[in-house]
């Protein structure tokens, strides 16, 4: 049974990470492998291609995940500055004299 649900649970991982995991966080692209044998190479020429493909694309995608999330970040910093600022008044005039 333990092997089947973590089966289950990787299974469901590899399926939902591509279509949630931006709002998730941002996740670096898996890099292609490429194996070192050119028979190999040739026989899955394709296949090794699209993992290529995918990789540009999916990197181009964190490259913009980055971004954003950088630009949120430091709107919250922001304003964790200001309430931080504000939480100091509060206590200054709180002190006693």
């Amino acid at each position: 049974m333990f092997t089947k649900l973590s089966s289950l649970f990787l299974l469901f991982a590899m399926v939902a990470a591509p279509v949630k995991g931006q709002e998730l966080g941002c996740f670096p692209p898996v890099r292609p492998f490429v194996p070192s044998d050119p028979r190999d190479v040739e026989a899955y020429s394709d296949l090794i291609r699209q993992d290529f493909e995918t990789y540009i694309v999916d990197f181009e995608a964190y490259l913009r995940c980055l971004d954003t999330e950088r630009a949120r970040v430091f709107v919250e910093g922001q304003e964790v500055i200001r309430e931080y600022g504000a939480f100091q008044e509060i206590v200054e005039k709180l002190r006693p004299r």
